[in-house]
């Protein structure tokens, strides 16, 4: 990343971020946003038990997996900054966030990071940025995390909104990212993925993080309503279904998965009602019911002739 020669530099990860750990249930995440293109391959590293790493300014992404492998190996994270930043010779253009998996936080601004650049730090959490409308944008953010309630995911989200308001990377916005692991927590069980978000590219990408938390917390709370509704408790099932509904009302899935909860209570009223919503919304929606559901709950012909 040399500024002489005939090559470019590369673009700047200016942007704010924060790092932290939940310390109710040891879930630990990263979420960020930057006038860059695509952040989220940059910036944002996380392993479940391990710890979590914002690698940012003009930023060493070779920080993100070998922090977390001195990580692994025992070390702090004010040790894994030292670490990183004492070998690299480049380290004053440097921005680097660490948390790892006992809540010990670490933090690290070089002195030619662009201005405003620095830092906040609280228990558990750290939040850092550069080229920044002033030192009002983390305290606003380090302010917000710490009065959210609700899951690691929405916290480190509210902290972000308000690191906007406040003003922000002083160049404007473009994308966005939020990483949040668990173990066990992937798909089918696997890896530690709970949560991984981009918006790649937008004008408001905060809010599209947002819109897109929103539909993750969907799709999880289906999964745990066809759960229940497999073990027998229908009404817990429903309970579930509604509340998907609720997180993200325009995705036809939601409307699908409720409207098989109510056939199976046996009100085909409102099972058709969801069903029709899921067709409004998707079209295609109609030929996965006949073709797919319509087996799967043994729905009936004339209920199916309704649609």
């Amino acid at each position: 990343m040399s500024e002489g020669g005939s090559h470019l530099p590369e673009p700047l990860v200016s942007t704010f971020s924060i790092v932290a750990l939940d310390l109710r249930n040891g879930d630990l995440g990263v979420a960020v946003q930057s006038k860059y293109f695509s952040v989220g391959p940059v910036v944002p590293w996380a392993e479940a038990g391990v710890g979590a790493i914002a690698t940012q300014a003009w930023a060493n992404v070779s920080y993100g997996p070998e922090g977390l492998e001195l990580l692994r190996r025992g070390l702090s994270a004010e040790e894994v900054v030292e670490e990183l930043t004492g070998k690299d010779p480049e380290r004053d253009r440097r921005q680097l966030g660490v948390v790892d998996a006992r809540g010990r936080v670490a933090v690290y601004t070089g002195e030619r990071c662009i201005p405003w650049a620095g830092s906040r730090t609280g228990r558990g959490y750290t939040v850092q940025g550069n080229i920044l409308t002033g030192p009002e944008v983390v305290e606003a953010m380090a302010e917000a995390f710490e009065r959210a309630r609700g899951e690691l995911a929405k916290r480190l989200v509210e902290a972000l909104w308000a690191g906007q308001e406040a003003g922000g990377d002083a160049r404007g916005r473009q994308s966005a990212a939020l990483l949040v692991v668990r173990e066990g927590a992937g798909p089918g069980g696997y890896r530690d993925r709970y949560i991984e978000l981009r918006v790649e590219d937008h004008v408001t990408p905060i809010r599209e993080l947002k819109r897109l938390l929103d539909m993750k917390y969907a799709y999880i709370l289906m999964g745990r309503s066809r759960r229940k509704a497999e073990e027998g408790c229908l009404e817990e099932a429903l309970s579930l279904a509604e509340e998907a509904v609720a997180r993200s009302p325009g995705l036809d899935s939601v409307y699908l998965n409720l409207g098989g909860i109510y056939y199976r209570l046996g009100d085909r009223t409102s099972a058709l009602e969801a069903y029709r919503e899921a067709i409004r919304i998707n079209p295609m929606a109609r030929g996965y019911l006949k073709r797919v559901i319509a087996q799967s709950l043994g729905l009936e012909e004339e209920f199916l002739r309704r649609l």
